[in-house]
């Protein structure tokens, strides 16, 4: 393959892109319709604090399965065919929008129904991330490669935004509408991974115990500190720093714009790092690296304290348009360093361990934002997150000075 081409130059990339938009918009408008629907049920019997934690709950039942069944998660992508593993994921994910679509036009739903949902949906989005990751090295040449990511990207954001754009306004129509719009979607995105042809893809020569390749793995990430401090900074700062769980109550109680401006807010973010990711698609980061990381993780910080502060809907969308572009910057270059110093035969495990340190960035996160809303309330919780990533950019620079002398892609050591 000719490393010159645009990404979009492959025909089966051109595919996965596709598939992984759709994908997006389809758990970008669940997101909002479950963590909509949680609130607001928790809400009519409770008051905000007591509400927010079960709101953070949602993370908690979503990172659990995550956490069980990483291990597996990525020794699959790596010992199978990890187109394969990516449909049956999106099999498993199909299923849960479906069965609350069902509830939500029959019988009714409630709280545990809700979280039950959500888990098994995380549980099936833990095989399926790992895979799906793994895939571009093997649908572009390596030279396109961090070009292909920031892409890829593209993809994610414009699912990220479109997505609780139209899950809010389909939640305000009904709430099985926006659940069967999830479902539909997800049935797209498989058909249309479906049309990618069978991969190159290195077999993996380690004949040893299934627990021994997943503890290899591991090992792989420890021992490497440029990808252990570029994937444990993203977990940190956006565990502590995320405002994600409280927007429903941002919407709600602080803003009082609704359901339709709990899309736009989730929205913003993902608008900021669309801007970003397409401007690195065709400008892609070259010069200092490690440092550009590091200081995108502290502007990530001071925007988020902004969203904390503010009351106006145009500056908290501009905060978080704002978090969402840094942020991108900084995912761009974790996964660029951590597609580019792995090899292809770990690619799935490290990949699955990588998907755990996101979710506990996220789902996790959400847990822990709930718990000190409860405590502290929305307001005072997610400023002080803001101040704990500008002070984890600072620390992490101390204990990984391999992250500031990560200079350029092309002169990391050899995978």
């Amino acid at each position: 393959m000719d490393a010159t081409r645009h990404p979009f130059a492959y025909r089966d990339f051109r595919y996965f892109w596709t598939a992984r938009i759709c994908a997006m918009l389809a758990h970008s408008g669940l997101v909002v319709a479950l963590g909509w629907a949680v609130y607001d049920e928790a809400r009519l019997s409770m008051g905000i604090r007591a509400a927010a934690l079960r709101l953070g709950l949602i993370g908690l039942v979503q990172f659990l399965p995550i956490l069980l069944l990483i291990p597996f998660t990525g020794l699959a992508a790596d010992r199978f065919d990890r187109r394969m593993v990516v449909r049956a994921a999106l099999i498993g994910q199909l299923f849960c929008p479906a069965a609350l679509t069902f509830l939500a036009f029959g019988p009714g739903q409630n709280l545990y129904a809700l979280y039950l949902a959500a888990a098994l949906f995380a549980g099936a989005r833990a095989f399926y991330q790992p895979a799906m990751n793994a895939l571009p090295p093997a649908l572009v040449p390596p030279g396109t490669l961090p070009q292909a990511i920031a892409v890829t990207a593209i993809a994610g954001r414009i699912g990220a935004i479109l997505g609780p754009v139209l899950g809010g306004f389909a939640y305000a129509l009904a709430e099985g509408w926006a659940f069967a719009f999830s479902a539909t979607l997800l049935l797209v995105a498989l058909l249309l991974h479906l049309q990618i042809r069978p991969i190159s893809q290195k077999p993996l020569a380690d004949r040893r115990g299934a627990i021994v390749q997943m503890i290899d793995g591991f090992r792989y990430v420890l021992t490497n500190r440029l990808l252990l401090g570029a994937i444990s900074l993203d977990m940190f700062a956006v565990l502590l720093g995320g405002t994600t769980a409280m927007l429903p109550i941002f919407a709600r109680d602080v803003l009082d714009i609704g359901p339709e401006g709990l899309g736009q807010l989730r929205a913003a973010s993902s608008i900021g790092a669309l801007a970003t990711a397409i401007s690195l698609s065709w400008r892609p980061v070259r010069e200092d690296v490690g440092t550009k990381m590091l200081l995108s993780v502290g502007l990530f910080g001071l925007a988020t304290i902004g969203f904390g502060l503010s009351r106006s809907m145009p500056l908290s969308l501009l905060c978080l348009a704002v978090a969402g572009a840094v942020d991108m910057v900084s995912v761009y270059i974790r996964q660029s360093l951590t597609q580019l110093a792995t090899p292809d035969d770990k690619r799935g495990r490290v990949g699955a361990i990588s998907s755990l340190f996101v979710a506990g960035s996220n789902e996790l996160g959400e847990m822990e934002s709930g718990i000190a809303a409860a405590l502290l309330g929305p307001v005072a919780a997610v400023v002080a997150g803001g101040a704990c990533a500008i002070g984890l950019a600072a620390l992490w620079a101390r204990l990984f000075p391999e992250l500031l002398r990560a200079r350029r892609f092309d002169t990391l050591p050899p995978a």
